[in-house]
């Protein structure tokens, strides 16, 4: 049984990502306005829904100093990382929303939608994942 217990943070971007289901994508997008890529959607929730500065790239993103999550372990919020070129070469990011599925802008003509990780194109390109929100963040600014 995976645990789906996430933070308030972490709750705003579950629920900013799944409003933003049907916007087009754009190769370098970053707004509602102008339409998303894979990584300019994250970047935009985040920063939108938690006011968290992401790095712009999916290879940046996947590199980030964030804890690496278990795949049975995935909490609503945790970023999701794919290699679609086939290897394993980091090319395509997601936003984890919980029970199985994500959101993520996948490719040219289409939009911001919902897919799940039972799918066995995610399952055969799934890379790993990472924690951005972490519950007790807000404990760790205490000295």
């Amino acid at each position: 049984m995976t645990s789906e217990y996430s933070s308030p943070a972490a709750e705003d971007v579950l629920f900013r990502a799944l409003g933003l289901v049907g916007t087009p994508y754009r190769w370098g997008g970053n707004t509602p306005d102008s339409g998303f890529d894979c990584s300019g959607l994250i970047g935009y929730v985040y920063r939108d829904a938690a006011g968290i500065a992401l790095p712009r790239s999916t290879r940046e993103l996947i590199v980030m100093h964030a804890p690496d999550v278990g795949r049975n372990a995935l909490q609503s919020g945790d970023l999701l990382f794919f290699a679609t070129s086939g290897g394993s070469q980091v090319s395509h990011a997601a936003i984890y929303v919980g029970e199985g599925r994500f959101v993520h802008a996948p490719a040219t003509g289409g939009t911001v939608r919902l897919d799940s990780l039972d799918n066995s194109y995610w399952q055969k390109t799934y890379l790993n994942a990472k924690r951005v929100i972490q519950p007790e963040h807000l404990a760790r600014n205490n000295p």
